[in-house]
């Protein structure tokens, strides 16, 4: 990317930033997967977590992690912690694959079934894992991987 598009794309987030606090809910499926590949996409793996209330309304997007090209340390246990600590009611995990390819890692699928045991026995939710990629966004919900 050339500086000019990194400014543009800085800029985009600072708006879609701006635009999430005053309106909390992500009102549509395509709203949410344009929310995810514009804030989580990158040169390096990031593990953001959208943390919303009873009504949907997102209370926080947290940047949870940072890591590699290929990999991204994830402690199911600080993102359930976070949760409490907001007092969310349901969750989102958002991460991206530099590569390109969207396809979950076995490690991305292990994680996401502690994630929702923990999440179970703590009554909150998971509604979703969603992999950004190069142009595409994946569900593992939507691909029966939940």
């Amino acid at each position: 990317m050339t500086p000019q598009e990194e400014t543009v794309i800085l800029e985009a987030r600072d708006i879609l930033g701006r635009y999430l606090s005053q309106n909390a809910v992500i009102g549509s499926w395509q709203a949410l997967m344009d929310y995810c590949a514009l804030t989580v996409r990158g040169p390096i793996e990031r593990f953001h977590v959208l943390y919303l209330d009873r009504k949907n309304s997102v209370i926080s997007d947290e940047l949870l992690s940072t890591g590699t090209v290929d990999h991204v340390p994830v402690y199911p246990r600080e993102a359930i912690k976070r949760a409490l600590m907001l007092n969310a009611s349901a969750l989102i995990l958002i991460h991206n694959h530099p590569s390109g390819d969207p396809t979950p890692s076995e490690a991305d699928l292990s994680m996401t079934r502690q994630i929702r045991k923990g999440c179970k026995y703590l009554g909150l939710t998971l509604h979703d894992h969603i992999i950004v990629g190069a142009g595409t966004e994946l569900s593992l919900r939507v691909l029966g991987k939940f």
